[in-house]
C-alpha cells in the first residue's frame, strides 16, 4: 500500500534576528504552544501557492512566489506521518496581524535564539535547521 498523509507548508518570516511566531488556540492540536504560520495543502495546488494562501489567511499579508525560498523539508512522525515544507519568506506586503482569532491567540516577533519554551518541538527543530542550512530532516521516528 502506498503512503498517504497530510502535506503542510510552514512560513518562516524574519526581521533581523527575530522570527514571527503564533500561539495556537482552539485547534485541538498543541493549543497553547508556539508555531509559525502554516497550513495543509488543499490538493491540486503547489507548495508556493499554498504558502501564499496561508500567509493571507493566517496573518493577512500578501506574498508572491518570487518572494519565497525553500528552506527545508521534514518527514515527521508524531502519531501520524506527515511531510512538512518550510519556506523562507523574503518579502511581503502588509503588516502581519492575527487574521484567525479563532485559531490563534497571540502573534509575536521573537529572537530566533530565544524561542519560548513552549515552541512546538518539530517547529523549533525546523528553525534550527534553517539557521544551520540543513535542507532535510526526519523527526519523531
Amino acid at each position: 500500500m502506498r503512503a498517504r498523509f497530510p502535506v503542510t507548508v510552514h512560513l518562516l518570516f524574519f526581521r533581523e534576528d527575530q522570527i514571527l511566531l503564533l500561539r495556537r488556540f482552539n485547534t485541538g492540536y498543541r493549543d497553547g504552544e508556539y508555531s509559525v504560520p502554516a497550513g495543509h495543502l488543499d490538493g491540486n495546488e503547489t507548495v508556493m501557492a499554498a504558502a501564499a494562501r496561508e500567509a493571507g489567511e493566517e496573518i493577512g499579508v500578501k506574498i508572491e512566489a518570487a518572494e519565497i525560498a525553500f528552506s527545508s523539508v521534514m518527514h515527521r512522525n508524531e502519531g501520524d506521518e506527515r511531510v512538512d515544507f518550510f519556506m523562507h519568506v523574503h518579502k511581503w506586503r502588509g503588516e502581519p496581524v492575527n487574521a484567525e482569532i479563532d485559531k490563534c491567540d497571540e502573534l509575536l516577533w521573537k529572537d530566533v535564539n530565544d524561542l519560548p519554551m513552549n515552541t512546538i518541538p518539530y517547529v523549533r527543530q525546523a528553525i534550527q535547521n534553517h539557521l544551520n542550512r540543513v535542507k532535510f530532516d526526519e523527526f519523531g521516528w
